[in-house]
């Protein structure tokens, strides 16, 4: 079976479908009141349900649906004595995730001479039906469906009726009627019809077809497909829109000879240039052109790259050993890519490029001593193509709260610049991945541009032989790694150990801006315009009392001279909460250049809790508060520890331990 979405947006009353979907209605009857409906003809062949199935008729469940949602109802009756009802699966219903299905029939019906499907529906509460339609009838070659989504039904009986959009090509159809709903509440629901068929109205008038004013590119051999096509209708003074199938409609190219057009919409790219699809419905000529832009694929290869192997990491390149790439092209992208060869060369080829994921995260990448990412790219529209980046961070997995990305756009006036139909080299400077923070645990490169083909090759990160110097107002260096063991520690922020939930590294009421930046691939905080900052645990307080010291590394620009560093805890006692007094308190300790406090140099705070003298309990840490003189200063490594086993009876003595850059704590 074929399977069909059944879930589309909600239309609300009151919104611009309000209108739509009251011109659908033809009436509306509470029990069997028929005054508002003249009698109805019903030519041969009309019929689909009235008191049961009509001749030949039979039904076909989607896939993925309740296969069980149908059944004959004898009570909840329009009409006669029988009527089809749905039972619309709960959206945690196990039977299925929507109730829905073809109507069809054995023999062809000619649907000629009709210009309407009409049916009498309600439901058990209010509802939307995601989908009624015609010319489906569940084989998957069918050539003439045409749908109406997002129909607004009531508990009461209703009429409604879907305009054919071109009934004199229907004289062979099997597809005569198509339900689809899934439930928009936490419950499920019941759909009730009857009496359906064809009719011949004729206050269905004014069909005005449409297909989408737009302009698409592709290679030559190429297909591409007329989408988007519709027909609005006068019904009863008001418009109703009609999703129509490419097939309804009769289709012109400007040029055949560049694009050729199908019956069933599909257009064929035989030779560069620009041809535009035109289209009638019947005698109506049809709004809108597609335009279509076709070139011819590259005849040329990049420049083999001469960058030493030595300085390079590669994903994809002939120069180069290639690390593991998991796929380059993931399962939530919207792309199809494949390998080709271009003059013995091969090459990535992209085509339907939305975005693309290229995924590397069963192999971090570790390009920290990178300074630049290749990229050599062919593209018929240069006007914007993009490249992200996305580090996973330390724990290297997507969504561990330390994932870090940015996306740069290149095009005819960036640097470097891209230019249409010829192979751009693009050597991107890491640096300008700003927002990346880090780039020592890379695992995805996305991809997305105006162009919907595109070829890729030579993708690495090299550096280069002079890297730009640091900057010397940052650690050139990261804090050197802590070597107590991670059961003898409560981390608040460290790659080395697994940190607990920290509710905020600046709180609303302080004085100090933070962020996080990256040191050599390491994560620290940098606080800037420093005068206080609170960092908060108060939704879930630390218990630190098994522990005997607090540790933390800092590194200042500042001179520190004649200058203080100020280090406070807060306990908010067993309420847990923070009331001014009662069972709150607190102590400051202050350092100072005696203590070990130094300009340009990772200082080892090693701090005894028996220092904090003031603290009348550390059973519920909620606050650690930095201020001094120092504007600017960067943390690493905070975290409670206690001593290993064999030492832990040896006297805790209060110490500031400055350990030079490099050195091993």
């Amino acid at each position: 079976m074929v399977k069909m979405v059944a879930r589309t947006a909600r239309r609300r009353g009151g919104g611009p479908g309000a209108a739509v979907l009251a011109a659908f209605t033809i009436g509306t009857a509470c029990g069997r009141d028929l005054t508002s409906l003249d009698p109805a003809t019903f030519p041969p062949e009309a019929e689909i349900f009235y008191d049961d199935f009509g001749p030949g008729l039979h039904y076909s469940a989607f896939g993925g649906s309740k296969v069980d949602a149908l059944d004959i109802e004898r009570d909840e009756v329009y009409r006669g004595t029988a009527a089809l009802r749905f039972t619309v699966p709960a959206p945690s219903d196990p039977s299925g995730g929507f109730a829905g299905g073809a109507f069809f029939s054995e023999v062809a019906r000619d649907l000629s001479g009709f210009d309407a499907l009409t049916f009498w529906a309600r439901a058990s509460t209010a509802a939307t039906l995601d989908r009624v339609g015609i010319g489906n009838d569940n084989s998957g070659t069918s050539r003439f469906p045409a749908k109406f989504d997002n129909l607004s039904l009531s508990t009461r009986w209703t009429k409604y009726a879907l305009p054919l959009p071109l009934p004199s090509v229907l004289t062979e159809e099997r597809g005569l009627f198509l339900v689809a709903d899934a439930s928009e509440y936490e419950v499920g629901y019941d759909l009730y019809f009857d009496d359906v068929q064809f009719e011949r109205l004729g206050t269905i008038i004014n069909p005005r077809p449409v297909i989408p004013s737009r302009t698409v590119s592709g290679e030559v051999g190429g297909t591409l497909t007329v989408g988007g096509t519709q027909v609005i209708f006068d019904v009863n003074g008001t418009d109703v829109t009609v999703d129509a199938a490419p097939s309804y409609f009769t289709f012109t190219s400007s040029n055949p000879t560049v694009a050729s057009v199908m019956p069933d919409g599909s257009i064929s790219l035989v030779r560069p240039g620009t041809a535009t699809i035109t289209a009638m419905l019947g005698s109506t000529p049809a709004a809108g052109a597609l335009t279509v832009n076709i070139d011819s694929p590259p005849s040329d290869v990049p420049p083999v790259p001469t960058v030493p192997a030595e300085d390079v990491i590669s994903l994809f390149s002939d120069a180069y050993d290639d690390v593991h790439v998991d796929t380059w092209s993931a399962e939530w992208d919207q792309a199809d890519v494949a390998d080709v060869v271009l003059a013995g060369n091969p090459v990535k080829k992209y085509s339907n490029l939305a975005f693309a994921g290229i995924e590397f995260t069963s192999s971090l990448i570790d390009a920290t001593s990178m300074t630049h990412l290749h990229v050599d790219l062919w593209t018929n529209d240069a006007s914007d193509f993009r490249i992200k980046l996305v580090d996973f961070g330390a724990d290297g997995a997507f969504g561990g709260g330390d994932d870090r990305e940015h996306e740069i756009t290149v095009g005819p006036g960036s640097t470097p610049s891209i230019a249409p139909r010829s192979w751009n080299t693009l050597d991107l400077p890491l640096d300008a991945f700003g927002g990346l923070g880090t780039r020592g645990h890379l695992a995805q490169l996305i991809i997305s541009g105006a162009s919907p083909t595109v070829y890729l090759d030579n993708i690495f990160f090299f550096r280069t032989e002079t890297p730009d110097p640091p900057d010397p107002t940052d650690p050139p260096e990261p804090a050197p790694s802590p070597t107590d063991a991670a059961a003898d520690v409560i981390s608040l922020f460290s790659d080395a150990y697994t940190d607990v939930a920290v509710d905020t590294w600046s709180a609303e009421w302080d004085a100090a801006d933070v962020e996080d930046v990256a040191i050599a691939g390491n994560v620290a905080k940098k606080y800037t315009n420093l005068v206080f900052a609170g960092i908060e645990l108060t939704s879930q307080t630390l218990d630190a009392s098994g522990m005997s010291h607090f540790r933390m590394d800092i590194w200042t620009p500042n001179e520190t001279a004649g200058a203080a560093f100020k280090v406070k805890l807060v306990d908010f006692g067993a309420n847990g909460i923070y009331d001014g007094g009662g069972d709150d308190s607190e102590h400051e300790v202050t350092l100072r250049a005696a203590d070990g406090l130094a300009t340009g140099e990772w200082v080892r705070l090693d701090l005894p809790l028996s220092d904090f003298t003031g603290l009348a309990a550390r059973e519920h840490l909620a606050q650690l508060i930095l201020s001094g003189d120092l504007n600017t200063v960067y943390v690493d490594n905070a975290y409670f520890r206690r001593p290993a086993a064999e030492a832990a009876r040896a006297r805790p003595t209060r110490s500031i331990n400055r350990d030079p850059i490099g050195e091993k704590p």
